[in-house]
């Protein structure tokens, strides 16, 4: 239930709200007042955000601990630190060679036009953030926005208010608003701030609210690039020995505790083996964390609305004859908000556990008896964001890659096809909508404008009117065959 805002709070949001289109006015104002920002000025911002990001680096770090009440230092310098200075890094290095105009074949109909493709800056991107990795999410996509040399405005998560402080001043103290506007509020300010006319519009969030954020940029036509998550599957085929299955996926399910859009969401295992595998994944999770409630490499869950969700989805579950095993054997801490990973068999489609997108530390286990069985499993769920194969056999990695659909893929590892600087990210269908991170992201915020320009020789007059036998001639002749 929503509690009544006191007027002050009211204010301050009515406030918050009308002065977006405002902050959007004055970042379309200074584009146009510099609508082709140089390479070396894009390099230089590029240059100070990496310098910034290492400076408060630190700050970032205590300040998302303190907004999950406890997140590992190490995971945050991992997953989100050291993605935006790879980012930077790889940035650079390539800026000079996206920018360069493409040259593009004009044909003998044109000839002898020169065509060339120019990549030019959309104008402002707005990026909106969600609260589970909250600075590679914004500093990700602003360094994408700032390399296409466009303007940006971040809505920042709610949920992380601590983070966001260190975020804004990290951000202020190398740009002003008209370049790089930061702006925080809850759900009416977002709904606001999807509702503005950007010039390209990247959310990163759940299925569900994507949708809104689409039907509200269809209202401007602006182009939306949409980040959302599913239900990411880890099949592993017969020939692959459990423990190495294990090895290679656990990671993935317990960084930030599963909260994560491309975690692990379930798995699919040979039948005869579902023994196995618990047992496999509880003696690697007991030798990565043992007992997680005092452990700070085990993060908890960000909140207690997210907490208590959980909870209800293990409720509904074992109310409709699940079987759970905690993965150390130790009872959830509802003081610290901190959930083992929950292995659960016995699963149906009734539950809810199997609906959504779990974005927790719980891990359906489901059995299968052949690899085509496993495969008309995924394909008759909704298309996720990632899909992890655990197999050796080349033949049964290229069925699966040939016979399914997923916005990205791992062979035997899990999530860190994220971190690949020079590979496009993007989920498909109800996973996502469009790619940004290198090349790609670079391209997806450019407006891609073809210039053809011709010299003296203007051989365009030679299909002017009047018409006659002697144009249809050459046309037959030169192109119509």
């Amino acid at each position: 239930m929503n509690m009544p805002l006191d007027k002050e709070t009211s204010t301050k949001q009515i406030e918050s709200i009308s002065s977006l289109s405002t902050l959007l006015t004055q970042q379309k104002s200074s584009y146009r007042s510099q609508p082709a920002p140089t390479c070396s000025q894009r390099v230089a911002q590029l240059n100070a955000l990496k310098q910034a990001l290492l400076n408060y680096q630190q700050p970032l770090a205590d300040a998302l601990n303190q907004d999950y009440g406890n997140r590992s230092v190490d995971d945050t310098l991992i997953s989100d630190i050291m993605p935006c200075i790879n980012n930077i890094n790889y940035s650079l290095k390539n800026l000079k060679k996206w920018m360069k105009p493409s040259a593009r074949h004009a044909g003998l109909l044109l000839s002898p036009a020169k065509v060339k493709v120019h990549y030019q800056p959309v104008g402002v991107v707005g990026i909106i953030v969600p609260w589970n990795f909250p600075v590679m999410l914004s500093v990700g996509p602003l360094i994408t926005a700032l390399s296409a040399g466009n303007r940006a405005m971040l809505k920042l998560s709610e949920f992380t208010p601590e983070t966001n402080k260190v975020l804004k001043e990290m951000l202020a103290s190398i740009f002003d608003d008209t370049t790089v506007a930061v702006i925080e509020g809850e759900a009416d300010v977002a709904a606001a701030f999807s509702s503005l006319p950007f010039d390209h519009l990247l959310f990163t969030g759940s299925t569900a609210v994507g949708k809104h954020v689409m039907r509200a940029a269809a209202a401007n036509l602006t182009p939306v690039t949409l980040e959302l998550g599913g239900k990411s599957p880890v099949v592993i085929a017969p020939d692959m020995p459990i423990e190495t299955a294990v090895e290679r996926m656990i990671y993935g399910k317990c960084l930030n505790s599963g909260q994560i859009c491309v975690a692990p969401d379930y798995v699919l295992v040979p039948k005869e083996k579902q023994a196995e595998f618990i047992a496999a994944y509880k003696k690697k999770f007991n030798a990565m964390y043992g007992q997680v409630s005092d452990n700070k490499d085990y993060g908890a869950i960000i909140n207690q609305r997210q907490f208590d969700r959980l909870n209800g989805v293990l409720e509904d579950a074992k109310a409709k004859g699940a079987t759970i095993v905690s993965a150390n054997d130790e009872a959830i801490d509802i003081q610290k908000r901190k959930i083992p990973t929950q292995l659960i068999t016995n699963v149906s489609d009734e539950m809810t556990l199997m609906q959504d997108e779990i974005f927790g530390p719980l891990l359906p286990i489901i059995g299968y008896e052949t690899m085509a069985d496993a495969i008309e499993y995924i394909n008759d769920r909704p298309r996720p964001l990632a899909l992890y194969i655990m197999s050796f056999d080349a033949s049964v990695q290229q069925s699966i890659l040939n016979n399914t659909h997923s916005g990205g893929v791992c062979i035997n590892e899990t999530v860190f096809h994220v971190a690949a600087d020079d590979a496009p990210f993007g989920g498909i269908g109800p996973s996502g909508m469009g790619h940004y991170h290198g090349k790609e992201g670079f391209l997806t915020l450019s407006h891609a404008k073809t210039v053809l320009s011709r010299g003296k020789l203007n051989t365009g007059k030679f299909v002017h009117p009047p018409y006659g036998t002697g144009i249809q001639s050459m046309l037959y002749k030169l192109f119509l065959r």
